[in-house]
């Protein structure tokens, strides 16, 4: 979505939002869903009802895998340079020949 934010109403935990959403309105709901979930899912594994808790542990479960998806990250970029230099020598002794 191009232009000025809209307003989304979304619920999390039991209570309801109002965001500015400049991506399209979908895609904020599909994210607040996503929260909701996991603090649900948190929230019955760990039995408190707390919602600051529960939104804390969220915040560290997320923090997580935006670690391992960095790490992943990480990993492909190195792989692809190592590869782009191996591709990169090979072009240039095929180029000598």
């Amino acid at each position: 979505m191009n232009g000025s934010p809209r307003p989304v109403r979304v619920t999390i935990f039991n209570q309801n939002y109002s965001l500015l959403a400049t991506d399209e309105q979908g895609a904020v709901e599909e994210l607040a869903y996503s929260v909701d979930d996991i603090m649900h899912r948190i929230s019955e594994e760990t039995g408190t009802v707390d919602s600051a808790r529960t939104a804390v542990l969220a915040c560290l479960h997320l923090a997580d895998q935006v670690r391992s998806l960095q790490r992943d990250l990480d990993r492909l970029k190195s792989t692809f340079e190592s590869k782009a230099r191996q591709f990169t020598i090979r072009i240039d002794e095929a180029l000598e020949d």
